[in-house]
């Protein structure tokens, strides 16, 4: 081999190979020191505790500490931007909750570019709405309560968990797919929205299993429907919105894994086995399922095509509703 061409191996491989081989290295040896895991909520939220349950068990499978920093403000946008700016090297993760799909429209701005700031690790629960009504409502029926709500215009109102909540989409979505006449009254959370329920003061809500299954279960709350598109596992005898008959009113809220853009895909690709194997686990599995999760998994590719598909129907809803951030 002549001078030239050898030269011009060496630079190629300088070029080509050895970033490769680099990034490859680095992938074996993750992770080398602790991981910061961003919750951009506050402690103790449903995406806090699933975060706290991952990042204990990454701990003990990778052998290095996998903590949570929680950033909370500006419905996830504060410690959802900050993740943003993070150097993508495998030691910033972000762990979102589905108002990163909804941030999007429901805010003039966002700090972050949900397309371009991150890629997708992996989707790992969801957790489906419930459609519950006061007991004192003469409807079994997601049927019986439309035709009620038709016959008598203006005079029932649904509760959701705030403005912008999945929960209140669900209702938007009902409401206006149906064109019914039906007052939204957010409350600051599920729990307090399932109260007024339970109370009668709005006699409709739409809210998560987490809030409303113990009610369910004392009778001071009947359940129609779910958005899911099966069954919840927390409430499997609970029928779907396409089994009440409106396949339109669908809609999850979920968890997700997202690191920021440019991470190695190595460590992309651990990141999502090493979830998967940690949610197939029985106990795990119990435990998501009694916290109100639907474990899920898959691949990053799926997840970033529901984030895409989720902006677009979500986005929908908020500028028909006219909803405005609160």
């Amino acid at each position: 081999m002549n001078f030239a061409r050898r030269q011009t191996l060496e630079l190629f491989a300088t070029i080509v190979i050895a970033p490769f081989l680099s990034q490859l290295g680095s992938a074996q040896t993750y992770p080398a020191r602790p991981v910061r895991v961003i919750v951009p909520y506050a402690p103790g939220g449903i995406t806090d505790v699933f975060a706290r349950l991952i990042a204990q068990r990454l701990s003990d499978d990778l052998g290095k500490q996998f903590y949570v920093d929680n950033i909370p403000g500006g419905s996830g946008n504060i410690g959802t931007g900050q993740a943003a700016r993070s150097t993508p090297d495998g030691y910033t993760i972000l762990v979102v909750f589905s108002s990163y799909v909804v941030n999007p429209t429901l805010f003039d701005k966002i700090p972050y570019d949900p397309n371009k700031d991150f890629d997708p690790v992996i989707l790992p629960v969801t957790s489906t709405t419930v459609l519950v009504v006061n007991p004192s409502l003469p409807t079994k029926t997601v049927k019986d309560l439309v035709a009620l709500i038709k016959a008598n215009p203006g005079k029932y109102s649904f509760a959701s968990a705030g403005a912008g909540t999945q929960s209140h989409l669900a209702g938007e979505q009902l409401r206006l797919s149906l064109g019914l006449d039906l007052v939204h009254v957010p409350f600051n959370g599920g729990a307090p929205s399932v109260a007024s329920v339970v109370a009668g003061h709005t006699p409709v809500g739409f809210t998560s299993p987490t809030a409303a299954v113990p009610q369910i279960k004392d009778g001071k709350l009947r359940a129609l429907a779910v958005t899911s598109k099966t069954r919840s596992q927390t409430l499997p005898d609970v029928e779907t919105m396409a089994e009440a008959g409106y396949p339109d009113i669908e809609g999850d809220s979920w968890v997700g894994v997202l690191v920021p853009a440019g991470t190695p895909k190595e460590i992309i690709t651990l990141l999502n086995r090493e979830i998967v194997t940690i949610i197939s686990q029985p106990d795990m599995r119990e435990r998501l399922v009694t916290l109100g999760y639907d474990p899920v998994a898959g691949t990053p590719e799926e997840f970033a095509q529901r984030i895409k598909v989720e902006i677009g129907t979500w986005g929908k809803v908020i500028r028909a509703a006219n909803i405005k951030a609160q």
